[in-house]
């Protein structure tokens, strides 16, 4: 395991999570897939907002079972928060100074949830 930072664009939100980067998927959702994430699913306790709580507006749709938050200046998506799951969901694209071409990527089928 390994600490990392991480946040929106602008850096109005920022924080950090520990995760050994495992377990890194993409998921061909009509969400995932328009915006290009890679994600890593990481317990609650392992993550730690440090700035921005202020900073963000939240996005629901469908069931309104994930809390997908982003920045409200610069729009990055960089982490979101399951309701019926104790996981949050981190954006690995937001997190500083990690390579996307050295992870093993999964695919998941949300699309057919």
């Amino acid at each position: 395991m390994k600490t990392y930072t991480g946040g929106c664009h602008c850096g109005a939100v920022r924080y950090e999570v520990e995760t050994d980067l495992e377990g890194v998927i993409t998921c061909n959702c009509s969400h995932c897939h328009k915006k290009g994430f890679v994600l890593c699913a990481v317990d609650k306790d392992k993550f730690t907002l440090i700035q921005g709580a202020d900073a963000q507006t939240l996005y629901q749709f469908g069931k309104k079972a994930i809390k997908h938050w982003f920045c409200s200046t610069c729009g990055t998506q960089s982490y979101a928060e399951g309701d019926a799951f104790p996981k949050m969901m981190i954006n690995v694209r937001c997190l500083d100074d990690v390579a996307i071409d050295t992870l093993t990527i999964s695919e998941y089928n949300g699309k057919d949830i």
